[in-house]
């Protein structure tokens, strides 16, 4: 049976994690068949290309404060990855990505009409599943949805006049990631029928691990390659999108980051 890859979990925790992320697995990829080829080929374009799957594994966690073989569990799982992969999607056709997960783009490979409208099939198909588990999860959902929409123009439109921009970016990427992570935890958490006051601990806690978790993706995106990423490196750098690594920087006063700071005040346009 395959490893967590979470350190110092107990044997029988990760066994029975693991088991469930194979039903997940099994129904994220069935869930996107079709009868259309391309719709099914570009739709497990991004799913077959494998990942982290820490949202569904986030809520198979979270589920063990309750019932954890509750109806719904697997199911919301695959609601909070296939709603990851649906942004990775349009995602890249924003940033004029060519690479995702290792493979090419979908945008590169099929064009950015495609690639939008397979983000958009993924979220038909979460809402299928929605529909299944109640109105409770279609509620969280939305609100989700919500909040990962408003991110993204936050970041695009940047911090106004007057804002602080560290605060800004904070915000941004709560709502931009931090948003479904903590979704993730508190689908389990709920769907399991935990008590309240775990749901709400596991909501907070989840949107902190969201926001870590692209704090440091920021770095990586600077620091790496695509071989090691995965992905197509310094997105936010050619774009001029401020992150924690470049507010930091244009903070400094030291004279030899005057250099680099008129660099990156503006896109870059040029990769060497």
């Amino acid at each position: 049976m395959a490893a967590i890859g979470i350190p110092g979990i107990a044997p029988e925790l990760e066994a029975e994690l693991a088991l469930g992320m194979q039903k997940v697995e099994s129904l994220l990829l069935s869930h996107i068949q079709g009868d259309y080829p391309l719709v099914e080929e570009t739709s497990r374009h991004l799913v077959a290309a494998g990942g982290k799957r820490l949202r569904p594994l986030l809520t198979l966690l979270a589920s063990h404060y309750g019932d954890k073989n509750r109806f719904g569990i697997i199911e919301s799982a695959v609601v909070c990855e296939l709603t990851h992969v649906a942004t990775l999607y349009h995602d890249d056709v924003m940033d004029e990505a060519r690479l995702r997960r290792s493979v090419e783009s979908a945008n590169s490979r099929w064009g950015n009409t495609v690639a939008i409208l397979t983000g958009d099939y993924l979220f038909a198909k979460v809402s299928a599943l929605l529909a299944d588990i109640g109105p409770e999860a279609v509620r969280l959902q939305a609100s989700t949805f919500e909040r990962l929409v408003i991110g993204q123009i936050m970041e695009t439109q940047g911090p106004q006049n007057g804002e602080d921009a560290l605060e800004h970016y904070l915000q941004v990427v709560a709502d931009k990631t931090g948003s479904l992570i903590a979704a993730s935890a508190r689908f389990g958490a709920m769907v399991s029928g935990a008590p309240d006051e775990i749901k709400e601990t596991l909501t907070v806690f989840g949107e902190k691990i969201g926001i870590a978790f692209q704090l440091a993706d920021d770095i990586i995106d600077i620091a790496s390659d695509s071989h090691q990423s995965g992905k197509t490196p310094g997105t936010d750098l050619r774009e001029g999108v401020p992150t924690l690594v470049t507010l930091n920087l244009m903070k400094s006063t030291r004279s030899e980051d005057k250099k680099l700071q008129k660099l990156v005040s503006a896109p870059i346009k040029d990769e060497a």
